[in-house]
């Protein structure tokens, strides 16, 4: 059966909104009226419904009285949440990488390591190691629950890995996620990642002090 119309056009509202979030386009200053919405997507108010009410439901939009739908803002304790089932989840991945990966999958990890330093941009290559690591963990259901997460992380803003020293630190806590996962070692692999993720929420917690 073809899919309906307001199906496409309900995901294709959902894509562009949840884009503009992630990217600063529309920020916490930002009153996000259904009408509004729609008018700036140049799509029916229905599609937009659905749209903003699925982002909502993942937790990137926020209901508050007398302003409507915002975008999420965190405060210390929502951090505090979000990195703590970072930390379960990356170690399960990394945990599972260690038993699943294949050769290929380990030497792309190695390969997107090897680029550091060579005026890539940390903040992406980041992305791409951790994505990596998901990848090669083969379970589509811890995958989906990482991206969550990881769409939620943009709320934060500026990334932790702009200052070099975290940087620095994260490239070496990253060559110790491979080599655990390398060696097969299922649950060095959890605990250095782990390990990686709770420094990652500590420089979190430092940026959000000076700021």
């Amino acid at each position: 059966m073809p899919i309906a119309k307001t199906n496409t056009q309900a995901l294709a509202a959902y894509n562009e909104i949840k884009q503009r979030i992630l990217t600063g386009l529309f920020t916490a200053n930002d009153r996000l009226r259904e009408i509004d919405v729609a008018n700036q997507l140049d799509m029916g108010r229905t599609p937009v419904r659905e749209a903003l009410k699925r982002i909502q439901d993942e937790g990137l939009l926020t209901h508050e009285p007398r302003r409507g739908l915002v975008v999420t803002q965190m405060d210390q304790q929502g951090v505090s949440e979000l990195y703590a089932m970072r930390e379960v989840l990356e170690g399960a991945a990394a945990g599972f990488a260690a038993r699943h990966a294949t050769d290929a999958e380990i030497a792309n990890m190695e390969a997107i390591l090897d680029e550091a330093g060579h005026d890539a941009d940390p903040v992406a290559l980041n992305l791409q190691f951790h994505q990596a690591i998901y990848s090669a963990a083969h379970n589509r259901h811890l995958i989906r629950s990482l991206q969550s997460l990881t769409d939620t992380t943009y709320l934060l803003g500026r990334s932790t890995l702009m200052t070099p020293a975290r940087a620095e630190k994260a490239l070496i806590e990253h060559r110790a996620i491979v080599d655990a996962i390398r060696t097969r070692d299922p649950q060095r692999a959890d605990a250095v990642a782990r390990a990686h993720i709770h420094q990652a929420l500590l420089e979190r917690l430092k940026m959000l002090r000076q700021r």
